[in-house]
């Protein structure tokens, strides 16, 4: 499946609400404080910054998306299932993320 296909279903599941977090991804969005509607929103209109074809979990993506509120979000996910499952989520800050879509030194 070619990356536009992969990133439609994840943007369809997202929108629906056709997800669920990883135990890991309920430990992330507590301690940073994410909602589930903000990672549907920034789920909703996400693109592809990673590929990871080989994860242990299976074929999966570093996806980043922008919430309504204006926070940035990654997510990890991956869409072989029919739920998309999120396998973490958080917020890019520095130093490991530059922007939100660029990595750090």
């Amino acid at each position: 499946m070619d990356e536009q296909a992969i990133i439609a279903r994840i943007r369809r599941r997202g929108a629906a609400g056709n997800f669920v977090p990883t135990a890991h991804a309920r430990d992330e969005m507590d301690d940073e404080s994410i909602s589930f509607i903000e990672m549907r929103q920034a789920l909703a209109t996400c693109q592809m910054l990673e590929d990871y074809f080989d994860a242990r979990r299976g074929p999966c993506c570093l996806v980043y998306g922008v919430a309504a509120n204006d926070r940035p979000l990654h997510m990890v996910c991956t869409s072989v299932k029919s739920t998309l499952e999120i396998i973490t989520v958080y917020e890019p800050k520095p130093p490991r993320w530059a922007t939100p879509t660029q990595r750090g030194k």
